[in-house]
């Protein structure tokens, strides 16, 4: 009997274990959602800027708070003598500018966001914010530059209709001031 009992416990065993090895390989992983996906991630929609084409809800969102804030930066007179030649370009109907700084800053809070299809090409925060190393930029920031940064972001999000409240926008702001220390040089 006790050699049965053992048998039995024996063949329970490798049951079990074969069991549980074959389930583990059949599991599904479920993924984690992405801050990206809580923009809107991957679901292709109507690209309202290039007719007949189609555009990611994440970036979608991503680039029109982005345009938002870029024109409120604009009329900011806190920040916009940082970006003189970018103005000087629009006011002469040269927006090629304007689209690059778009892409750029749509790529990076993309990709900074957890979104797969795109990739950041441009330059560093800190060589970014430096007028040594981009020519486009008219003086370094101080804190109070980022500040009004932050305040014209959340200013740019109210303006499609994301309000403070929204965990995303909490999120996205939090990630934000990680980038203070390569944005102020002052």
């Amino acid at each position: 009997m006790k050699k049965t009992a053992v048998f039995t416990i024996l063949i329970l065993g490798i049951i079990f274990t074969i069991t549980a090895t074959s389930c583990k390989k059949n599991e599904v992983a479920i993924p984690i959602p992405t801050l990206y996906d809580s923009l809107g991630g991957t679901t292709l929609v109507a690209d309202p800027k290039a007719s007949g084409s189609s555009i990611e809800k994440g970036r979608l969102l991503i680039r029109s708070i982005i345009d938002s804030t870029i024109f409120i930066i604009a009329a900011d007179t806190a920040l916009n003598g940082h970006f003189t030649v970018l103005l000087s370009e629009v006011g002469s109907n040269n927006l090629t500018g304007f689209m690059a700084l778009s892409k750029n800053l749509t790529d990076f809070v993309a990709v900074a966001t957890g979104a797969k299809d795109y990739s950041y090409g441009g330059k560093s925060m800190t060589a970014a914010h430096n007028p040594s190393q981009n020519s486009r930029m008219n003086g370094k920031a101080d804190n109070g530059d980022f500040n009004a940064f932050e305040t014209d972001l959340v200013a740019g999000a109210a303006k499609n209709a994301v309000t403070t409240s929204n965990p995303a926008l909490v999120s996205v702001a939090k990630l934000v001031e990680t980038l203070r220390t390569q944005v102020v040089q002052n």
